[in-house]
């Protein structure tokens, strides 16, 4: 066997004749090769064994010292024996890689070490690399020396499993476990020489330990129990590692702790505002301690509701929020509403908070009239009072009356008694009637009750307080509308007429009656037929007191326009406004035509005489012509001269105002006409005084209709008023002007009432009236001189009436009951 290994080496080295050189030569030293024996100089040394650990997979250092203990002494040849077997050598008298040597069953996982300390190493170290190893080093003077070295490779294990109660592997995570249930895992290890130690860990502490247990099987097992996870256990780490060698880290393998948790609390965040009705509001709800995280849903009195948008978690899953949007309304107001946590997995585990809803809402006010009052039957002089209900949240600050839109204030000398829940009215009269209201204030806004209206029962008074004025022409129907207010609305109207043939009642066929209003349709047919109409009217609170006076005149052409003026006066526009003379007692339109040269450049109508001119051109001296119209044809003309602003003047400086020569003459004009008749009418005063006192008889000219009209305009306030800072200065009307009646024709003049006389006579129209009021309209007094008087008036009336013009002035001495015993003219 020797000659044979010898012979292998022979072949092995035969390329290099150094080389074979040196092996004879170890071979020469060695062995007597007459006797194929060891030398007796030549024999192996008892060494101490230096034990080497390797670690299978790893490497494996061989350590052999070759240093001579004789020194310069040379390194010759050095050798490795496994079990007495040669596997590797190193030939110091050989440079390069030829010097190396190494079996077949190394598989080149050897490699010599040259440098101080000198070794074999041995890589990817295996099982079988386990033995005992011999290192002999051959100097060229020193003896030999040999090195026993004992290597034993250590198997590591597999790497831990873990495996649950059920014996599934489990990788990463175990569970998840339910809270409060028990855990058991289980760390198997195969493999390992020697036997591996097992244990397991918590947060870098050993829990449990299984020491190297040599039963043969080849397998290590070590369980972990828990009997109750509670959530300190929640994603607990646990590590089992395996160890058999302290050359190597400990095999290990980690495993995760799931659980499942019940949610611990829910609860509805506080707000900072208050939930009011009819206002979106946002609620959330808290749960927390839920894993997975809680399924959150709302409930309002078992009814489920709808949240808008996700849930939100927490960052550690630990919290969870869910908002809901929600409008509260009125009937919310004393619910419950729930916020319910619910376990996404575990049945049977739900836990809810509720919140009593107290919503803020504007007042609920309702009004009432007092409970013991017939709101059919309350007249003037009866007290009321009305009972207001608040409800409210937070409570009503204030409450306020309302009467017809109008605030009410507490005047108990007015008999109003307001309060925050009562009103009282005491001894109420007509004005108090109409829908009364009580508004409550809080912070959420104003709450209005419904209208309650009062009604308040009276007798029957004319909407219009003057007497009106209808014209009516002879065989023409004429329409007269009575309108009275009284509650309840009347049932029964009268109609009177008075003139100088007396009193009479008209026929309820002439009138119908409807809706509170009655409405007679007369035509009169005889001069006798003019007069003053009268209605009454009568309802359940008894007959009208004051009944409603209607003048009815012949109906005759308008009077013109008068005090006409310009206002706006601009480059090519004007807007014009006078005063309204008589209208005839029928409609009337009023006309202006504006002419320059003779040619007419504009005109307009209206209902009432105001206008407003457009190009007319800048510049421009235009004469404006302003009259009236009705059925009865047009009145006289009354003119006006404006001139235009010119386009060069709107350039010039705002504040300097020029006044052409024209304008200035109509100034002066207008100032000495004024002065003029304040003499005249001086002397007329004058000379009225002197005579007042003397018997005579009075003498008056035709009265015209507009005279008439005149004298009731100025007892009823009207437009035109004296002067008050002169009240012995008698103004001079154009309708009064009797020096101008030479001018026009006369004029019919009204019937059962004393005519008013003119300006300029000696007793003015105040004191006639003052005397009209002292006789009643159904007791009329004429004597035979005052129907002659009458007669001869109507003669006049129709020559005016037939279209016959008279210009010639009449005196005409008329007898009144009032001024039986005073004659007065006018000149």
């Amino acid at each position: 066997m020797f000659l044979k290994t010898v012979r292998w080496r022979m072949e092995w080295v035969r390329p290099s004749p150094a080389r074979a050189l040196s092996l004879w030569t170890l071979l020469i030293c060695s062995f007597n090769i007459a006797g194929l024996r060891p030398l007796s100089s030549v024999r192996a040394e008892s060494l101490d064994v230096v034990k080497v650990t390797g670690v299978s997979g790893g490497e494996a250092t061989l350590p052999c010292d070759t240093r001579s203990p004789q020194p310069p002494d040379a390194l010759l040849l050095v050798v490795w024996y496994k079990d007495d077997v040669p596997i590797y050598s190193f030939d110091g008298r050989v440079k390069g890689p030829t010097a190396h040597w190494a079996d077949d069953s190394l598989g080149g996982r050897a490699a010599w070490l040259p440098s101080s300390p000198t070794a074999l190493r041995l890589h990817h170290v295996q099982a079988s690399d386990r033995a005992m190893y011999r290192c002999r080093v051959d100097f060229k003077v020193s003896p030999t020396r040999n090195h026993k070295i004992s290597l034993d490779v250590i198997e590591l294990p597999e790497k831990p499993k873990i495996f649950d109660e059920l014996d599934k592997e489990v990788s990463g995570v175990a569970g998840p476990y339910i809270e409060d249930t028990s855990l058991k895992l289980t760390c198997v290890v195969s493999g390992g020489k020697p036997m591996p130690r097992l244990r397991w860990w918590r947060d870098d502490k050993p829990i449990h330990t299984l020491d190297p247990l040599q039963d043969g099987s080849g397998v290590s097992t070590l369980e972990l129990k828990i009997p109750r996870l509670t959530r300190d256990y929640l994603e607990a780490v646990y590590t089992c590692t395996a160890d058999n060698t302290l050359l190597v880290p400990p095999l290990r393998v980690n495993v995760q702790i799931q659980l499942y948790l019940r949610p611990l609390l829910v609860e509805i965040l506080a707000r900072e505002q208050p939930l009011s009705v009819g206002q979106e509001a946002e609620l959330a709800c808290r749960a927390v301690g839920a894993r997975p995280p809680a399924i959150i849903t709302w409930w309002l009195e078992g009814k489920q509701m709808n949240a808008d948008g996700p849930q939100k978690n927490s960052e550690n899953g630990n919290e969870t929020v869910s908002f809901l949007r929600w409008t509260p309304r009125m009937e919310h107001d004393g619910r419950v509403l729930t916020c319910r946590a619910t376990h996404a997995t575990l049945e049977h585990v739900t836990i809810e908070t509720t919140k009593s809803l107290s919503l803020h809402y504007m007042p609920i006010v309702s009004l009432q009239l007092g409970p013991k009052l017939n709101p059919n039957d309350i007249e003037e002089g009866d007290d009321v009072y009305f009972d207001c209900s608040v409800r409210a949240h937070p409570q009503a600050y204030k409450v306020v009356w309302e009467h017809n839109g109008q605030i009410m204030t507490h005047n108990q000398r007015a008999g109003v008694i307001a309060g925050q829940a009562h009103l009282a009215l005491q001894g109420v009269s007509r004005e108090n009637a109409g829908k009364y209201v009580c508004t409550a204030s809080n912070v959420e806004g104003d709450g209005r009750s419904a209208p309650v209206t009062l009604q308040v029962i009276y007798k029957p008074v004319c909407k219009k307080k003057a007497p009106a004025i209808v014209g009516a022409a002879l065989h023409e129907a004429a329409r007269v509308t009575c309108e009275v207010e009284a509650y309840p609305a009347p049932n029964n109207f009268q109609w009177m007429l008075n003139n100088s043939m007396g009193t009479v009642e008209l026929d309820p066929t002439k009138f119908t009656t409807k809706n509170g209003q009655s409405i007679l349709t007369y035509t009169p047919t005889t001069e006798g037929d003019y007069g003053s109409l009268s209605c009454r009217a009568t309802n359940l609170a008894g007959q009208q007191m004051e009944p409603c006076r209607y003048t009815l005149l012949p109906a005759v052409r308008p009077d013109p326009p008068f005090n006409c003026s310009s206002v706006n006066l601009t480059e090519d526009s004007v807007e014009l406004r006078c005063m309204a003379g008589y209208d005839g007692g029928l409609h009337t339109l009023y006309f202006v035509e504006a002419w320059e040269h003779g040619a007419l450049l504009t005109n307009a109508s209206a209902i009432s005489p105001a206008w407003k001119l457009r190009n007319l051109g800048s510049g421009k001296v235009v004469k404006l012509v302003f009259y009236a119209s009705n059925a009865r044809g047009r009145s006289e003309t009354t003119m006006l001269r404006v001139l235009t602003l010119s386009r060069l003047a709107l350039h010039t400086e705002a504040k300097t105002t020029n006044v052409s020569p024209l304008e200035a003459g109509w100034a002066l004009g207008i100032i000495a006409g004024t002065a003029g008749t304040l003499v005249v009418v001086a002397i007329v005063a004058l000379l009225a005084r002197r005579r007042h006192h003397r018997p005579m008889q009075y003498e008056a000219p035709i009265q015209t209709v507009k005279a008439y009209i005149g004298s009731i305009q100025s007892n009823n306030h009207s437009p035109i008023q004296p002067d008050d800072k002169n009240p012995d200065v008698i103004p001079l009307g154009k309708d009064f002007n009797c020096a101008r009646d030479v001018e026009r024709p006369p004029e019919p003049p009204p019937y059962g009432a004393v005519m008013s006389p003119p300006v300029g006579c000696s007793r003015s129209a105040h004191s006639i009236h003052q005397d009209m009021r002292s006789n009643t309209p159904h007791t009329p007094n004429t004597p035979a001189s005052d129907v002659q008087s009458i007669g001869t008036l109507a003669d006049d009336r129709r020559s005016v009436t037939s279209g016959t013009l008279s210009r010639r002035r009449e005196v005409v001495t008329t007898r009144t009951p009032l001024l039986a015993n005073t004659r007065e003219s006018c000149v």
